[in-house]
């Protein structure tokens, strides 16, 4: 069961109320402080990670961070990752990475990406990121409303199963990120340089340059259907996904 705040919430309509008008740094700092103890960030330290790390890193650099290494991931995000955890000063970044049972049995070319991209995201970042949260009832994460298609109706705060999940940054646009990260002087991913606007795993597949500061996922699983990993789910439990990659405004 989900382990409820002093604010005894059970639903989303009360989640929302008890939050509403709290986004970014102020939704950190109430939530952190309402579920003590049971909050954790997942980060990419991708393109747009900066942001919301800095937040995290002024409400509480202990806050325990998890960040998935699906073993195929850019050298430049593992240096990006390395840079932003001793410039913000985080001190609880946890490094996770799919079992290497999972690897042997369902990948062991390293070619699953091309056959079952789904699959392959399952096990190298779904079930990995489950294992890291079954101590954890809250996830923070960094999705956007303008990112479009399933994330566009986006809520601050909301239930999954038994988690709650937060947006802190759910209302900001490409200009709100942008005119952050001058104000605070935050180092941009280098791949941004090359044209990358979202960055996941290495393989061209899964992570092409493209896309724009208001589309920055459309160079994300390109001349597929797919345009989520998995991670964040429906209501019912199934994969976001929609029925074409058009309709993502892709």
């Amino acid at each position: 069961m989900l382990a409820k705040s002093p604010l005894n919430l059970n639903n989303e309509n009360d989640l929302l109320e008890a939050y509403a008008g709290l986004e970014g740094r102020d939704l950190i700092r109430t939530i952190a402080r309402d579920y003590k103890g049971r909050v954790a960030l997942l980060s990419s330290f991708g393109a747009e990670s900066a942001v919301l790390l800095h937040m995290v890193s002024e409400v509480d650099p202990s806050l325990p961070i998890i960040f998935l290494d699906t073993l195929k991931l850019f050298p430049e995000t593992i240096a990006y990752r390395d840079l932003l955890v001793r410039e913000l000063g985080l001190t609880d970044v946890r490094v996770i990475s799919p079992d290497d049972f999972d690897i042997q049995q369902q990948d062991p070319r390293g070619d699953l990406h091309v056959e079952s991209p789904d699959q392959c995201c399952n096990i190298r970042k779904t079930i990995p990121m489950e294992k890291a949260f079954a101590n954890f009832d809250v996830m923070i994460s960094g999705r956007k409303r303008f990112h479009g298609s399933t994330r566009a109706d986006l809520k601050f705060v909301s239930t999954d199963g038994d988690r709650l999940k937060v947006e802190p940054l759910a209302g900001f646009t490409a200009l709100d990120l942008q005119s952050y990260m001058l104000n605070h002087h935050l180092p941009s991913h280098p791949l941004k340089l090359a044209g990358y606007h979202s960055i996941g795993c290495m393989p061209l597949t899964c992570t092409a340059p493209g896309g724009s500061a208001d589309n920055p996922r459309a160079g994300r699983w390109m001349g597929s259907e797919k345009i989520e990993c998995g991670i964040h789910f429906t209501a019912n439990g199934k994969i976001i996904r929609t029925e074409t990659r058009q309709a993502a405004g892709v």
